[in-house]
């Protein structure tokens, strides 16, 4: 026991010594800080560690060997490593059930200095391998470039979902507290495995792992240099919300007692709302935006790159024939028109309160992805917004929701429940996201990207984050803004629909450009994207449209740059150049 505390107290001590955002100083003209990169360091420890490695209620499951080569995520094999499984703040909940913060962590033996925490997507509850996932479809995950990678469950269990939500403190740790009291503990455990802390530690995820993100951000901005926000449910109570808003109305629309089978429970059926909106009616309205905002970037390629133009272009009632006749997957019919302009606009509740966010069209709307979330997701998985999001907590039916009341349960507090869903699950300070100046003075980096075609978290929302942002950023406070690129940048994926998918150049590296800009000054001036067709090594991308080439590369620039197209080959990303709208 004195040996465990005895390594303890050492790595409390060196990760202290060497937490780096603590060596960097606001430089005199109020540019961002340059932090060091790191340096890396073989492992000293695996099998060993559950016995010597102590920290406040943690406990350690297990620390094995994993040799190079059998875990192969996207085709890269990864290089030998410990693997440490363990958990932390076992408790008996206000509920009667048992909780803890469950987690793994992967340490490499050729270790590049640097600490990853892969923060989770949909309501956690399950430890994820922790790969580094990086979101879309990515070239490599952070495991396989020597990071040092943590996942969790986020305070819970598969078997309490959604449930949890209705215990505070499960609620709170799926919220924000996991990854605060997570970060300390994975910092001490690489002081343990490497006899030295992490130089540059790094926190990413996709759909709620852009929410942990962007909260982590917010909250425990002295423990991250690096933040990859992918497709960002930072205002997630609302977006669950606007589902359930819309669900009944689909309801409405769709064939009369259609159903489909659960996705979940083989036994179970639910409505097939697809049949108000079926796959050939939006491959129509995909075609309609393609054809009137495709060229706008300059190339009539498929890629509709000029979103905000588009948004100026493009009419749903105009572009799109209204059906005289009955429905053939060619035109829509009026009630159609009215819901899906409705959908876009982000909902209403009966009072007239925006619900949550408008969203861009473009031409993935035809992606499967698409219909998943607003057709099944909001059937199984957005009721749980009743436990997670809404005070007190209670059961809902997606088709009988009240959302007047359900809208002010996202604001709500109780006895029980003394901080909102919003305070809890959302970021701090969304709307003037001031605290994050001091991130930006002391170097650290925000590289953001998000499918334009997401239907569950809108671009647009990540776009006026990224307004707020700069205006939150200006000189002097309440100027005209202009300083957020040098700390923060938006890289929106044309034709993406959730994370991953859609009719869009899907796969990319943004770890490694976001890595060169904070430990090397390097600003990502745009982001290389290639499409996942026959022979990736990543997983092929079905709804890629057959006349694109398997491997064509397009720029991601950072928003509001729009790729412009050059002249030259169609197929390749040389072609074009980022430039202003």
């Amino acid at each position: 026991m004195k040996a465990a505390a005895t390594v303890a107290a050492a790595a409390a001590v060196l990760v202290a010594c060497s937490s780096g955002p603590r060596e960097a100083a606001r430089s005199a003209d109020g540019t961002p800080a340059r932090l060091k990169a790191a340096v890396g360091a073989p492992l000293q420890a695996c099998d060993a560690l559950p016995a010597r490695f102590a920290f406040e209620q943690t406990q350690l499951a297990s620390a094995a060997a994993v040799a190079a080569g059998p875990v192969v995520p996207n085709g890269h094999a990864v290089a030998a490593h410990c693997l440490v499984k363990g958990q932390m703040r076992a408790r008996k909940g206000a509920d009667g059930q048992d909780y803890a913060i469950g987690f793994e962590m992967r340490l490499p033996q050729a270790w590049n200095g640097r600490f990853y925490h892969q923060v989770n997507g949909g309501i956690d509850g399950v430890v994820q391998p922790a790969l580094g996932a990086l979101g879309g479809g990515p070239l490599t995950g952070a495991l396989a470039q020597g990071f040092a990678v943590i996942s969790s469950d986020a305070g819970h269990t598969g078997r309490q979902n959604p449930r949890f939500g209705a215990e505070p403190q499960a609620r709170a740790d799926y919220g924000y507290q996991a990854v605060g009291t997570l970060t300390p503990m994975a910092k001490a455990l690489i002081v343990a495995a490497y006899g030295k802390g992490p130089d540059r530690s790094y926190i990413g995820g996709c759909s709620n792992g852009g929410r942990h993100t962007m909260v982590a951000a917010a909250r425990y901005g002295e423990q991250y240099d690096g933040y990859l926000v992918g497709a960002p449910g930072y205002r997630l109570p609302n977006a669950a919300l606007a589902q359930l808003w819309a669900a009944p109305q689909w309801k409405a629309l769709a064939t009369p007692d259609a159903t489909m089978p659960h996705p979940f429970n083989p036994t179970a059926r639910i409505a097939d709302l697809g049949t108000a909106l079926t796959a050939a009616e939006r491959q129509t309205v995909a075609r309609a935006i393609t054809l009137r905002c495709d060229a706008l970037d300059g190339a009539r390629d498929g890629i509709v790159a000029h979103t905000a133009s588009c948004q100026a272009e493009f009419s749903l009632e105009r572009d799109v024939p209204t059906c005289s006749g009955q429905r053939d997957g060619q035109c829509l019919t009026a009630a159609q028109k009215n819901l899906l302009g409705a959908v876009y606009a982000g909902g209403k509740t009966p009072s007239g309160q925006t619900i949550y966010s408008p969203f861009p069209w473009d031409s993935g709307i035809a992606a499967a992805n698409w219909a998943q979330w607003k057709f099944v997701n909001s059937q199984v998985l957005d009721p749980a917004a009743g436990f997670i999001f809404m005070t007190p907590p209670r059961p809902l039916d997606p088709f009988k929701v009240d959302i007047e009341d359900g809208y002010k349960a996202i604001y709500a507090t109780d006895a029980t429940f003394r901080e909102s869903a919003d305070t809890v699950i959302t970021m701090p300070g969304k709307e003037n996201p001031t605290q994050l100046a001091a991130l930006r003075a002391r170097g650290a980096k925000m590289l953001l990207y998000h499918g334009v075609s997401d239907a569950i978290f809108s671009a647009s929302d990540t776009a006026a984050f990224m307004q707020r942002l700069d205006r939150a950023l200006s000189q002097p406070p309440g100027g005209a803004g202009g300083r957020a690129a040098d700390f923060a940048r938006y890289f929106p994926v044309t034709g993406m629909a959730h994370c991953t998918g859609g009719p869009a150049t899907d796969q990319f590296d943004a770890l490694t450009p976001l890595v060169r800009w904070v430990e090397q000054g390097e600003a990502p001036e745009a982001l290389t994207a290639s499409a996942r067709g026959a022979g990736n090594a990543g997983g092929v991308n079905p709804e890629l449209p057959a006349g694109w080439a398997p491997s064509r590369t397009r720029l991601l620039c950072p928003w509001p740059q729009v790729a412009r197209f050059q002249g030259g080959d169609l197929e390749s990303a040389a072609s074009f150049r980022c430039e202003a709208p």
